[in-house]
């Protein structure tokens, strides 16, 4: 097979290195990839947005399949030309990319279909979101309606926090379109996790889980970003948790789609909140999520590519028992340019990665790099490494990321000390 993966991240990296290693795999081509992926991948300069540019590549190469890695094109109707070109594509149409790309979309759909979640209300106005927000017994969270890159969801503590974000996005414009709608919820006290599975229209393919650490920094103190690490399986998912999550959430949500003729087909990334041992939706992504999508590929012991293909080609009833997961736990560590998510610079060179790679369990998948003409690796954007080891304990596997990390030479970035800090806290506690 002929391959294009749309994306530039390391999620796509991960993707890109687990697709290649497929025996069904001829040609691997990543647009626009980034200097990680050039290892696995020829590297296509089309940005990842440029949705004509994309379906013109696929067109005169003979691509047997497009995969998108980032939501964006999906959401620009990426998968509506790949389609119309009689290529199958990884990933939903525009219709039912609105899964992602509109919150107030997903939670209608959840309350028509029965899925738990928050309590909820929509606003394209100011005085009737701060009338709401007064109204609400309990604190609230303020999402962006459209997308904003995982930063247009706000966790109030106050109403008066509540009522400067909501203001901030109606009338400061301060995320631009994605802010002309804002969802008010209630605030879930809970932990959450991340849950992942394919479907092709028809039915789904349950995957795994994981869990995220989205503050900055050690102690999940600091600002809200796209993701300092994640590891997979998440520490708190238990059969009965997952079979919910299942029943309750995915099954209904594939149904409730195809009924309202918008059938969805790529991956359904759930963020759930587990309260008091019933797992919430929070929201839905259209694609895998990064950083999570690093320790979920390292765990995947089949053939993705055949996977992906068979999502694609509305046949993975065919595969069902055909997916296999390590037993071990792996764990990614992001490193990020020094600033992120404020400002950062870019183009510093970072050294010692030959070494780091060859640390016991470890692959490090590259998210913002690009390659130097004198061969250097630069960091190009605000998350730049994603440290990803394997162990028989979320202990070890955090070990071995981390004595991977001080073997790297580069001196504008950090990394939180602490991913999995919770699996671990579980693990001393079970050993007790």
């Amino acid at each position: 097979m002929r391959v294009l993966l749309i994306g530039s991240g390391g999620r796509e990296h991960a993707l890109a290195w687990a697709i290649s290693s497929s025996d069904k795999c001829q040609a691997l081509y990543c647009a626009p990839g980034n200097a990680g992926i050039e290892s696995c991948a020829e590297l296509i300069d089309i940005k990842a947005e440029d949705v004509d540019g994309i379906t013109d590549f696929a067109k005169n190469n003979q691509i047997d399949l497009v995969i998108c890695g980032p939501e964006a094109p999906l959401v620009l109707g990426l998968a509506d030309k790949i389609k119309a070109l009689g290529i199958p594509v990884f990933g939903p149409n525009q219709a039912a990319a609105q899964l992602e790309g509109s919150k107030g979309f997903m939670k209608d759909l959840c309350t028509k279909y029965g899925v738990p979640t928050a309590a909820y209300g929509r606003f394209t106005d100011f005085e009737s979101a701060k009338k709401f927000i007064e109204e609400q017994p309990h604190k609230v969270v303020v999402k962006t309606d459209g997308l904003a890159a995982g930063k247009g969801v706000i966790m109030c503590d106050t109403k008066e926090d509540a009522i400067e974000a909501a203001r901030g996005m109606l009338e400061g414009a301060s995320f631009g379109d994605a802010g002309s709608e804002v969802v008010i919820e209630e605030f879930l006290d809970g932990e959450e996790l991340s849950y992942f599975a394919l479907a092709d229209g028809k039915g789904i393919l349950p995957l795994t889980s994981a869990q995220d650490h989205k503050r900055a920094f050690d102690n999940d103190e600091g600002p809200n970003t796209g993701g300092m690490g994640a590891y997979s399986p998440a520490h708190l998912m238990t059969p009965e948790i997952e079979a919910k999550i299942i029943k309750n959430i995915i099954e209904p949500t594939v149904k409730g789609m195809n009924a309202d003729g918008i059938p969805f087909t790529g991956v359904l990334f759930a963020g759930i909140m587990v309260v008091n041992g019933e797992p919430k939706l929070i929201e839905y992504n259209i694609r895998f999520g990064d950083p999570e999508c690093q320790p979920i590929m390292m765990r995947l012991q089949s053939d993705l590519l055949e996977i992906l293909y068979a999502a694609a080609k509305g046949e993975l009833a065919n595969i069902q028992d055909k997916v296999s997961w390590s037993d071990e736990t792996t764990l990614c560590v992001v490193m990020a340019a020094n600033g992120y998510p404020g400002s950062y610079e870019k183009n510093t060179v970072i050294n010692g990665l030959g070494n780091a790679a060859q640390t016991d369990g470890v692959n490090i998948f590259h998210a913002g790099t690009a390659k130097a003409e004198n061969g250097d690796i630069l960091s190009v954007g605000g998350r730049v490494l994603g440290i990803t080891a394997k162990g028989h304990s979320v202990q070890q596997a955090q070990e071995r990321a981390y004595a991977a990390i001080d073997k790297i030479e580069w001196n504008e970035g950090f990394c939180r000390r602490d991913i999995g800090w919770r699996a671990i806290k579980a693990e001393k506690e079970e050993a007790a």
